[in-house]
């Protein structure tokens, strides 16, 4: 793929990467790369640089996401634990909270995962039912959260759950720390139809006792907070999407320049050809529209970011799921194989149109603020 308007810190920074994923390659030892890739800075070259990361952003970190998945050894956790609770805790937390986390998540010697998603609420964090009660001491936390990635392997979750206002009565959204080993911290594992490392888990929060400084950031700036941490998930959704798109294509391109069925290889038939350059151009157009909402984000302009990280979502998804498609297709037969694996991208490429929120929910947010069109919800 063409890097050429990005910056020259950007293109070595592909480079490097591409080279720390091709020596891990196609079935790579997950906790091995983490960690090399944690040594190198890759993991924390959002953060900031006085706790141990590399003072860039989104833009940075979502390069390290993109070519590790494009060699064809993605890392899940980065959309978790760097993207989503290092930023939030950088921007948000408290000194202490800094200081005790983010050195931890920058080198990849902590890892933190996200707990939002609940079995009633889907896509609205409005109806989030997870409650947190002040104590004389700090906060009580009780509900349930599924399909949170990598409890297992993560020191703590953070955990979105609702406080009341009580000036209102109502209901706001609040984020709090919750250590894996916290007592009524539960969780169970859900049987996934996916070839992941990163484990899926229902989580139940049974009467679970947090010190005051758990919560992170202040209580009454709510959803803010929330979606300070949602524009990274969807720009590095994307960035995992686009990079298994380009290893699943690159897969297919090698496999038709070699293989013949007559007399020249079956890359020269357009019927080959074509659908692999759609699936090329769709891929970059979608890399463009990451870039526009980590450059947006990166820039302080969260609700540009919101809009633009949407539609990176959106199209990577679209993007990945029809580059898995076409390379299967290309190798017939055998992209059905274990020895090319390509099979166990199938269900892997759906991710990105389902999670963290699916491409219905992000037509919906298009039609209504950038369209301007009225809620059907």
């Amino acid at each position: 793929m063409s890097t050429d308007i990005e910056p020259a810190e950007h293109t070595e920074l592909r480079a490097a990467v591409a080279a720390l994923g091709r020596r891990h390659g196609p079935g790579f030892d997950r906790a091995a790369l983490w960690a090399e890739a944690g040594k190198l800075g890759y993991l924390g070259v959002n953060l900031p640089e006085e706790y141990g990361g590399g003072g860039g952003g989104m833009a940075e970190l979502s390069i390290v996401l993109e070519e590790a998945g494009a060699a064809g050894a993605p890392l899940l956790m980065m959309v978790v634990s760097p993207a989503i609770c290092g930023t939030v805790i950088s921007r948000f937390g408290t000194d202490g909270q800094k200081a005790a986390w983010l050195p931890g998540l920058a080198d990849g010697s902590r890892t933190m995962a996200f707990g939002i998603t609940e079995p009633d609420a889907g896509s609205n964090s409005h109806r989030i039912t997870t409650t947190a009660t002040r104590t004389e001491d700090g906060w009580v936390l009780n509900g349930r959260k599924v399909f949170v990635s990598g409890v297992d392997i993560a020191d703590a979750t953070l955990i979105v759950g609702r406080t009341s206002d009580a000036r209102t009565g109502s209901l706001k959204a609040c984020l709090f720390i919750v250590p894996r080993d916290t007592p009524g911290f539960g969780r169970r594992h859900i049987e996934m139809e996916l070839d992941a490392d990163e484990k899926q888990f229902e989580l139940t929060l049974d009467d679970v006792h947090l010190p005051a400084d758990a919560l992170v950031g202040d209580e009454d700036a709510g959803l803010l907070q929330l979606f300070a941490g949602l524009n990274p998930e969807r720009i590095m959704t994307a960035a995992f999407a686009i990079g298994m798109g380009r290893y699943a294509l690159g897969r297919a391109v090698a496999y038709a320049k070699e293989r013949q069925v007559w007399k020249t290889p079956i890359g020269a038939h357009q019927a080959i050809a074509h659908p692999l350059a759609q699936a090329h151009i769709e891929l970059e157009l979608a890399r463009l529209m990451m870039q526009k909402a980590a450059r947006l984000y990166d820039a302080g302009d969260d609700l540009g970011a919101g809009e633009a990280a949407n539609m990176a979502k959106y199209a990577a998804g679209e993007a990945c799921v029809k580059a898995v498609d076409t390379a299967v297709h290309t190798l017939g037969g055998n992209g059905l194989t274990k020895e090319f694996g390509l099979a166990r991208l199938i269900p892997a490429s759906r991710v990105a149109r389902i999670a963290p929120v699916s491409r219905e929910m992000v037509l919906n947010f298009v039609s209504t603020h950038s369209l301007g069109l009225p809620k059907s919800y």
